[in-house]
């Protein structure tokens, strides 16, 4: 069999989803006895100082007899990040190019002049 028919043969069905420096791919793949199994690969770009790049790659084989075990967990932990941290994603604070947003409250507290507590004490009365 030629590596092109094999190369056919292998990809049935594939999804990508792009997200930031990282990409995932979904890709229904065939065993030699032409049953199906689920490859995730995430493959993540890192550019040099340089600006030359190379991506890392890594990969989950994942079989029919672990589909419901699997998709069970990930969206039980889905679920608690979700519950526990809501969708707000805050690992964007850790970016080079992240800008924090002020608001006007903050600013404005920020030049107010802070005051403390404190007895006058006029030395002439001394």
């Amino acid at each position: 069999m030629r590596e092109n028919d094999m190369l056919e043969k292998e990809e049935i069905y594939s999804k990508v989803l792009r997200a930031g420096r990282r990409t995932y791919f979904f890709d229904v793949r065939a065993t030699k006895a032409d049953d199906y199994y689920i490859t995730i690969t995430e493959s993540k770009k890192f550019t040099e100082e340089d600006g030359s790049f190379h991506f890392k790659k890594h990969k989950i084989y994942l079989y029919k007899e672990d589909f419901a075990a699997f998709e069970e967990i990930l969206g039980d932990m889905t679920s608690y990040i979700l519950n526990h941290k809501g969708e707000e994603v805050i690992s964007e604070r850790h970016q080079k190019d992240f800008k924090k947003e002020f608001s006007n409250e903050a600013l404005e507290n920020e030049n107010t002049p802070k005051v403390s507590s404190f007895t006058d004490i006029d030395f002439d009365d001394i």
